[in-house]
């Protein structure tokens, strides 16, 4: 990483300063420890830290920023393809990097993917959910392997994402502006403290705060590679199998994508807590990103679609599973 980068990412508060925004740290971390999981939408009015916790993470876990998706791309930027004007004046075939490629083994970040060609997030999660991006250009193809997180933010007051996209996202986080007084102290006082560190610095070449501050986010990085890797150790029990098809079906979901996927994200969860086995208990940490988006007649636009009702159901649900099997025994 080259000195101006390096100046740059020092400038974004620390992930682990961060004040709250346990859900949307939770997704994100599940899906890095598991990419299966697929992409992250995360949905919240402005100046809710979305952008800053998602820039946050990337200069963490990837010791760079997120790569951009404008919301003007064309599939030729975002998916790559060949150099025209090689071709055209030296009759060369030379590949184009989009930028899908250059997030590679990093973050993919859309900010207002609503406001993005439904075409344009189809590629995108489709690379994110079978790690191959396919290219053809020119009577072309060409075929290689992306490893990424693709996370979306939106503002819900500018426009909705329909059903079949928003089902593709592997995790849904709805933010909401935190309103207790002494939680917005605390954030404010975390934003003060951070800019007088960064002042600090500046002045005296040196921050005490700012060095405690990234030693934090570098344990946290080893913590969460140490997850990662525990993953494939991680078992999934019969009786969490059953969970997941109750839930699914006892909330009229659709499809069985979210089967799936609260497995895999209850999995990560275990690995995340240094269990070898999931738990009842992993799942219902996981069961509301998976199925907010999910239940019959959601929509981001409306905060209430996934209520308490929807909560005390899940937790009905994992309490009957284990009575049964206590019943059977």
């Amino acid at each position: 990483m080259d000195k101006s980068s390096d100046n740059i990412l020092r400038t974004i508060l620390p992930y682990t300063e961060i004040v709250e925004q346990r859900e949307l740290k939770m997704a994100l971390e599940l899906a890095y420890i598991a990419p299966r999981i697929g992409g992250v939408l995360i949905s919240g009015q402005r100046g809710t830290a979305k952008s800053t916790t998602v820039r946050a993470f990337a200069s963490m876990m990837y010791d760079k920023l997120p790569v951009t998706i404008p919301i003007n791309a064309t599939e030729d930027r975002v998916v790559g393809g060949w150099k025209i004007y090689k071709l055209m004046e030296e009759s060369k075939l030379e590949k184009q990097a989009g930028l899908i490629e250059e997030a590679d083994g990093s973050m993919l970040y859309i900010d207002e993917v609503n406001l993005l060609d439904d075409h344009i997030i189809n590629i995108l999660l489709d690379v994110t959910s079978t790690g191959k991006l396919i290219i053809q250009r020119e009577g072309r193809q060409d075929g290689r392997d992306v490893h990424m997180i693709l996370v979306g933010t939106m503002n819900p007051e500018e426009g909705n994402l329909r059903p079949q996209l928003l089902d593709r996202f592997g995790l849904m986080v709805q933010i909401t502006s935190l309103t207790g007084r002494d939680t917005r102290r605390d954030i404010l006082k975390t934003v003060l403290a951070f800019d007088r560190a960064l002042l600090e610095e500046e002045q005296n070449g040196t921050s005490r705060y700012l060095e405690n501050a990234h030693k934090n986010a570098q344990d946290y990085k080893a913590f969460l590679k140490e997850a990662r890797d525990r993953l494939p150790q991680v078992t999934i029990p019969e009786e969490i199998i059953d969970i997941c098809a109750m839930l699914t079906e006892k909330l009229e979901v659709v499809g069985h994508r979210a089967d799936y996927l609260l497995a895999v994200a209850a999995q990560a969860h275990a690995a995340r807590e240094r269990h070898m086995t999931t738990t009842r208990e992993d799942v219902l940490k996981v069961a509301e990103l998976v199925l907010r988006h999910r239940i019959a007649n959601s929509d981001q636009l409306d905060s209430a679609a996934w209520n308490e009702e929807h909560r005390k159901s899940i937790v009905e649900i994992v309490g009957q599973v284990e009575h049964i099997e206590h019943a059977s025994k």
